[in-house]
């Protein structure tokens, strides 16, 4: 299994970047531990990378990507899908997708053929990055920098989720998502913003806002001071019936 691993590592020294230069295999893997390690606390050793899934999609998505700028759709598309029945993970070929970025456990994510992703994004299992129907060009989201978004949230449609912002875990996003915001709700609504630590640097998928609760407590408030008015006009009324009564 490690060889097998390890020969489609190797493909990795034969992609270019967007600059031109030849990828470093040992570079490369470094690269892919150092994000690892710094993202999922179950790591024990170095080893184990090679059994991650984000790792394994990751070789099977840079292969057919560049099959897919040469404008060999096909064989894109065949490796491609070898990466889906081995990972759970789907990443359509032509999507694009900078530095840094981790799909921890994985199982369910899905990216779609025009979707964009910035540095240092993280995803959790059963993300979406979808589009909305049958529309023609840029038609999936533009994911900005150092980005968060949690396990099960869909983000559909051609907008774009600002850098440093947090979806929460459920969350169903349809519209743009300005920079160092949090985002939860279905659909989802920005709670949070001017975010001050980077998403990658906390992963907290559970202390996010809840804007129903704040719905609800705010409604409980309003209601505990319009009882209580009615209260004083009440016992008013009856002083003022007493006054009358015995003046």
């Amino acid at each position: 299994m490690l060889v097998l691993l390890w020969r489609q590592a190797r493909a990795h020294i034969h992609l270019q970047s967007e600059e031109g230069t030849e990828m470093s295999l040992i570079r490369s893997i470094k690269e892919e531990i150092r994000i690892i390690r710094e993202r999922d606390p179950a790591i024990h050793s170095n080893m184990e990378v090679f059994l991650y899934p984000s790792f394994k999609v990751m070789i099977y998505y840079r292969m057919a990507h560049k099959m897919y700028l040469r404008q060999h759709y096909f064989l894109a598309r065949w490796i491609s899908q070898r990466g889906v029945r081995r990972t759970g993970i789907e990443i359509h070929p032509g999507a694009k997708i900078g530095k840094g970025f981790f799909i921890d456990h994985g199982n369910g994510v899905i990216i779609g053929e025009t979707t964009v992703i910035g540095d240092n994004v993280t995803l959790y299992q059963g993300v979406t990055l979808g589009g909305t129907g049958k529309e023609q060009g840029k038609r999936h989201p533009t994911v900005g920098n150092n980005v968060m978004i949690s396990t099960g949230a869909k983000v559909l449609g051609s907008f774009k989720i600002g850098d440093n912002s947090k979806i929460g875990a459920g969350s169903v996003v349809l519209e743009e998502v300005p920079p160092n915001s949090t985002v939860v709700g279905v659909p989802g609504r920005v709670v949070k913003r001017n975010n001050m630590a980077l998403p990658q640097e906390e992963l907290d998928q559970i202390n996010l806002p809840d804007p129903v609760r704040e719905d609800i407590m705010g409604l409980q408030r309003a209601n505990a001071e319009l009882t209580n008015r009615l209260l004083d006009m009440e016992r008013e009324i009856k002083q003022l019936r007493a006054q009358k009564q015995n003046p």
